[in-house]
């Protein structure tokens, strides 16, 4: 089995981490206790996580002496902290991407709700020109309909006063229909036998004096 040399940066650090998992005087080559009395934490893992490892490699653990497991674990975790730090730093730029397209996204959103507002706004304007415009018709109907309303009252009274007129004239023309005989208006009363003694003399004369003149 190859043993890991220990490097000049982590020697201070495994004689720590070594001296806590083999007990004191194991950094100054005392021996210390049985590796099988070491106590781990527990660590809890989730029940649907399977870490499946080659028998060679376990068989290589657990024949590891413990100096070199202890090396081999801080070097582990050195690359682990290494690892997590890059994976930390790749997801806050994933982040920082994403919000970088949601804050585009959302920009453009907003500046097209702006375009739709102004565009809403300019229309609302021109039906508030066309409701005035409408309203100021409005008004002069309602004044053109006060006058001729006013116009229709007085023909209506007018034409009051002419069928008045008419009527009245239609009676006095059934009246006088009953003074006309063969197209001659007569008089209501019967002629005095004086009266037409008269004028028989008078239409006697009258002939007489055509026959002298022919």
């Amino acid at each position: 089995m190859v043993e890991l040399p220990a490097r000049p940066s982590k020697g201070k650090d495994v004689k720590k981490v070594r001296a806590a998992l083999l007990g004191p005087g194991s950094s100054s080559g005392t021996k210390g206790p049985e590796s099988g009395l070491i106590e781990l934490p527990e660590t809890s893992i989730k029940k649907d996580i399977d870490i499946n490892l080659l028998e060679t490699i376990i068989n290589s653990i657990d024949s590891m002496e413990p100096d070199h497991l202890v090396r081999t674990m801080v070097e582990f975790g050195s690359k682990a902290l290494i690892l997590s730090h890059r994976v930390g730093s790749l997801y806050r730029r994933d982040v920082k991407e994403g919000n970088r397209e949601k804050m585009e996204e959302l920009q453009g959103k907003v500046d097209k709700f702006a375009k739709e507002r102004a565009a809403w706004k300019k229309e609302k304007e021109s039906w508030e020109e066309e409701k005035k415009r409408l309203g100021t018709w409005k008004v002069q109907c309602l004044d053109s309909e006060g006058k001729l309303n006013k116009r229709i009252t007085d023909l209506e009274a007018d034409f009051d006063d002419l069928k008045e007129k008419y009527d009245g004239a239609e009676v006095e023309l059934d009246d006088l229909k009953g003074y006309v005989v063969d197209g001659q208006l007569v008089n209501e009363a019967e002629s005095s036998p004086e009266e037409e003694e008269v004028e028989k003399e008078v239409a006697i004369a009258v002939e007489g004096g055509d026959d002298k003149a022919e």
